[in-house]
């Protein structure tokens, strides 16, 4: 029994660490791009007010802070003075900012998107759910260059709008760009902007 003992004894003694042996290093410290990156990059659902920590309204130098620069280098060239829209460095693929005179007026999911808005839609979405979704609050409209099944679903906060252009700086609205298969190819949040066609027109 003794000597069963002692040879338990020296088994524990062997893995365990001996007193003079170095502590194990600890962990690297995450890079500040790594923790720069938002945790919810892809959960964060999209409103007609904004994404994650991005608000329509924010000024552009806020926006940078929030999820980088360009990921497009030669819109940085571009003035504040001029609407200007990209890709910021990390923010989710897919996910567009547009500024007019230096303030965030529009955000845009395109192809690559997983990001869904606040009623649970998403690129590759049909119309027809779309607008189950929205029910009378939805507008539709024919689509500029696309023949049916193309149009525009088009949602406004406070329901649907009499003008047929809105230009009320305070408005909020969400617009689903359904292309030639029924299906949304992108999807506009924020002002008046997200009624603009080819970008920043």
């Amino acid at each position: 029994m003794k000597r069963i003992a002692l040879l338990a004894a020296l088994a524990v003694a062997a893995c365990s660490p001996s007193a003079n042996e170095p502590a194990p290093e600890a962990a690297a410290p995450a890079s500040a791009e790594t923790a720069a990156t938002p945790a919810s990059a892809t959960t964060d659902t999209l409103t007609a007010e904004g994404w994650g920590p991005l608000k329509v309204g924010m000024s552009k130098a806020d926006v940078i802070t929030a999820v980088g620069d360009t990921r497009t280098p030669g819109a940085a060239g571009i003035p504040d003075s001029e609407c200007i829209e990209f890709q910021p460095q990390r923010a989710p693929d897919g996910l567009w900012v547009m500024f007019e005179d230096g303030k965030l007026t529009r955000i845009t999911l395109t192809e690559l998107s997983l990001v869904k808005t606040d009623r649970g839609l998403g690129l590759g979405d049909t119309a027809e759910a779309i607008k189950v979704a929205y029910g009378a609050d939805a507008k539709s409209t024919p689509h500029k260059y696309q023949d049916k099944p193309a149009e525009y679903v088009t949602w406004w906060t406070g329901g649907p709008r009499a003008e047929p252009y809105v230009q009320d700086e305070a408005a909020r609205g969400i617009v689903y760009e359904i292309d030639g298969t029924g299906k949304a190819g992108a999807i506009h949040a924020g002002g008046p902007s997200i009624q603009y066609v080819e970008g920043c027109a």
